[in-house]
């Protein structure tokens, strides 16, 4: 889990090769020279001696014995920062592969274990099936200094790389990575484009001497706020010490890594700013003292620091290149620091050696571990989130709370934790109230009247397939078919309250009794061929981002010809090239509402089991909301408070026409994605407005309210704002975005972080998607019941033979017998 950061910058030099580089001042910063035609490169140079530059180092030594690499390392070759290393599986996997002698002596000295320990509120929760492996930093970098030395890699410590420039100009490849405060990234800043964002907690590296018997987590509630300790066993213990049991005594003589982590208020609020490195240590181990069973802490040159993110839009500059958390960071609650830097130059050595010329292999290794490392920075973000807003679940039931922290990252999930622990994972399900052999998404859920079976949620996904506002056949079999697949809720799109509130010519309405009788038809065939399925209706209003093409045609794009004008909250387009829409005047906002009104009691007759609000997505209420979008100096406009009035008018005239025992939902988008737009503390403001005015649930969404947002995509990459918006607002929320899997409603449900889950395109891609998820999970009951005439598909059909012998003998480089 936890990793070091890369080491700091490290640039001087002397002797050898490179003796044309010594005198002189410093140069301005040059371009580098342009990559030669090869890309196998027989000068390297290397700035930093962290894991990631000596991993890099001797494997492309290894690769071309003939090859000049030489690494600067400002430090001594024992100074090292941090205690312990954790590498996966998967690295250890590259590891062996590449290099098979690293990797022995890894294993030599790797402390493995399985569990992970959760302490809240003197309560222990414990799951295993984990498989973590362990070893000193220092250690680490032994190994990896004796291999550099064998292959013949020329190591400088305590020694002064040369400027960027001169490296550039000397060599023919060099290699940064030197750190996260990587002097060689800030001289070239305007070429790699770095993002450094710090965030909300402070921590510190320390070290106790024995051994934690599991990956450790544990919270601390002291008067001044919450504290977490993060800790784990790094070195070897003793021979007769069997990694499957606990350590009992001093005969397993060990050490562990801990890290103590808290939020910058609670730090300050405990007086930790005024403390140097031994006193921190001292207190560290007087709050965690029950963790630690009373011993003392110790420190190597142990600072408190902020953790920051670094993002770079280029990784390499010519023949500059940039490896490790010089090219990017994640926060070590997921252990991925070195991780990422040996990856890193696992793959830097490879494309390398199998490119053409070295502009494709800085191209290849930029290609190749880009998305992986944002994907690992994600989950990192997710993380490390999570332990700043720590706070928000400390009232949990212990086991939901210990599952919440093990898939906070969204990338440890139920079905993973069932396949490591299914002990664990099985009390967690009781403990939330699952039946026997029942997920989590398929245990029922009710707002006001209506009982949900099961927590799928078929999203709002515009059709643009009516006429004239009316849905037709397309509308019933689409809708249809997904009440027929097994969902607990089959919304319908955005439903328009008015003509000009359409977004395109295509779009539904429900301003004509045509239009209510085509959807009672809907309703009327879902109810009878789906009983127990719910379906719902979402009312809205384009506002803005109306009189424009089908979605096919040029999403957001103005019609050619036949357009209607525009309304919104201030006279604003949605796009440069797009209509201007007219301020809604006083009187014009009372005629919407009445619209919405009308278009609910219509609504109410065509037989729908609930009603949602349209209050996101940059539409017409959604643009009262968004201080990006809502420039009113009315009573309309300015402050939160009043930029939710009309929303709020308009709820309560929905809610007044809508049956009191049929539930009412509002869509929110809880940020902008874009600077100054709504904020997160707003959003839960907002929920809360709308659940005093009698909203049963919230259906938190986020962006599409301005054209230039920049919105962090990635998966369930909304369900943060839904998890926050439930447990401050106290609201039940449907969480939305990018929730693509069965395995990511049951993590999402038995967490805590959502009530209900939204899908989209997977019941797009597959309209019996929730049937679908029964039947692969093996569930068979109440919250999925298959159709009658569909019940002989409940099980999937074979796809070819599976009982073939299995080969006994492995015959492949056998010598062959004396005939």
């Amino acid at each position: 889990m936890l990793s070091t950061e890369g080491t700091g910058p490290t640039p001087g030099a002397r002797g050898g090769a490179d003796q044309r580089l010594r005198g002189g001042a410093r140069p301005a910063t040059t371009a580098p020279r342009p990559p030669a035609d090869t890309s196998h490169p027989l000068r390297v140079a290397i700035i930093g001696g962290g894991p990631g530059g000596l991993y890099t180092a001797a494997l492309l030594k290894r690769l071309a014995p003939d090859r000049e690499v030489t690494v600067w390392e400002r430090n001594a070759p024992d100074d090292t920062f941090g205690f312990g290393v954790v590498l996966s599986d998967e690295t250890l996997g590259g590891i062996e592969h590449a290099d098979p002698e690293v990797y022995a002596a890894l294993q030599r000295d790797f402390v493995r274990w399985d569990d992970i320990d959760i302490v809240h509120r003197g309560t222990r929760q414990t799951s295993g099936g984990h498989r973590f492996a362990a070893l000193g930093r220092r250690r680490l970098l032994e190994i990896l200094h004796a291999r550099c030395r064998a292959l013949g890699v020329d190591l400088r410590f305590r020694t002064e790389a040369p400027h960027p420039d001169r490296l550039a100009r000397a060599y023919d490849l060099v290699v940064a990575a030197d750190g996260v405060h990587s002097t060689t990234r800030d001289a070239y800043a305007e070429v790699f484009r770095p993002r450094v964002t710090a965030h909300r907690c402070r921590y510190i590296w320390l070290a106790a001497d024995f051994p934690f018997d599991a990956f450790r987590f544990e919270i601390a509630e002291t008067e001044h706020g919450v504290m977490q300790l993060h800790g784990y066993p790094y070195s070897r213990p003793s021979p007769d010490h069997h990694p499957s049991t606990r350590p009992s005594g001093p005969q397993d003589e060990s050490a562990s890594t801990v890290i103590v982590e808290m939020r910058e208020e609670v730090w300050r609020a405990a007086g930790f700013h005024e403390l140097g490195e031994r006193e921190s240590a001292d207190r560290c181990a007087e709050i965690f003292a029950d963790a630690l069973g009373g011993r003392p802490l110790r420190s190597n040159k142990s600072a408190w620091t902020t953790f920051r993110t670094v993002v770079n839009e280029r990784w390499s500059h010519g023949n500059v290149v940039l490896l490790g958390d010089a090219a990017h960071t994640a926060h070590f609650s997921i252990g991925s620091g070195t991780k990422l830097a040996v990856e890193d130059a696992l793959a830097l050595a490879a494309c390398l050696d199998e490119q053409p010329s070295l502009k494709e292999a800085l191209a290849a290794y930029e290609e190749e571990r880009r998305p992986v490392v944002a994907s690992t920075q994600r989950a990192a973000r997710a993380s490390l989130e999570w332990f700043e807003d720590l706070a928000r679940y400390l009232d949990q039931p212990p086991r939901r709370f210990a599952f919440n922290l093990l898939t906070r990252s969204r990338r440890v999930t139920h079905d993973n934790l069932r396949l490591r622990d299914p002990r664990f994972t099985e009390s967690v399900e009781r403990e939330f109230g699952c039946p026997p052999g029942t997920p989590p998404m398929f245990t029922p859920f009710r707002l006001r009247g209506l009982t949900l079976r099961n927590r799928v949620v078929v999203s709002p996904m515009d059709m643009y397939s009516a006429t004239d506002g009316v849905p037709g056949d397309f509308h019933l079999v689409h809708l249809g078919a997904r009440a027929l697949g097994g969902a607990g809720l089959v919304m319908t799109e955005m439903v328009c309250v008015s003509p000009e509130g359409r977004i395109t010519p295509g779009c539904a309405g429900l301003y004509t009794g045509r239009q209510a009788e085509a959807w009672r038809r809907i309703t009327d065939f879902a109810h009878a061929q789906a009983p127990g399925t719910a379906i719902g209706v979402q009312l809205g209003h384009s506002g803005r981002k109306g009189s424009t093409r089908l979605m096919w045609e040029g999403m957001d794009e103005p019609l050619p010809d036949g357009n209607w004008p525009l309304v919104a909250a201030s006279p604003l387009p949605y796009r440069p090239d797009g209509q201007t829409p007219r301020e809604l005047t006083r009187a014009q906002l009372t005629d919407v509402r009445e619209q919405f009104a009308s278009a609910a009691a219509r609504a109410a007759r065509a037989g729908f089991d609930l009603l949602e609000l349209h209050c996101a997505h940059g539409y017409l209420l959604s643009g009262f909301l968004s201080p990006l979008t809502n420039l009113r100096t009315d009573a309309y406009g300015g402050t939160l408070e009043k930029r939710l009035r009309f929303p709020l008018e308009v709820f309560d005239a929905v809610r007044g026409v809508w049956p009191g025992d049929r539930p009412m939902t509002v869509r929110i988008s809880a940020t902008d994605w874009a600077e100054g737009g709504t904020s997160a503390e707003e959003a839960v403001e907002i929920a809360r407005a709308f659940a005093a005015h009698g909203a049963d649930a919230i259906d938190v969404s986020t962006g599409q309210v301005v054209s230039d947002e920049r919105p962090e995509f990635g998966r369930s990459y909304q369900t943060p704002f839904a998890d926050r918006i439930r447990h401050e607002a106290g609201v039940p929320v449907i969480a939305v975005g990018a929730i693509s899997s069965w395995d990511d409603v049951n993590s999402l449900i038995l967490a805590g972080r959502a009530d209900l889950c939204a899908l989209a395109r997977p019941h797009l891609y597959d309209p019996h998607w929730t049937l679908h998820a029964a039947a692969e999970q093996g569930y068979a009951g109440p919250g999925a019941v298959w159709p009658a005439p569909y019940r002989a598909g409940s099980r999937r059909p074979q796809t070819g033979r599976t009982d073939a012998p299995k080969p006994r003998l492995a015959l492949r480089d056998r010598p062959a017998r004396d005939a």
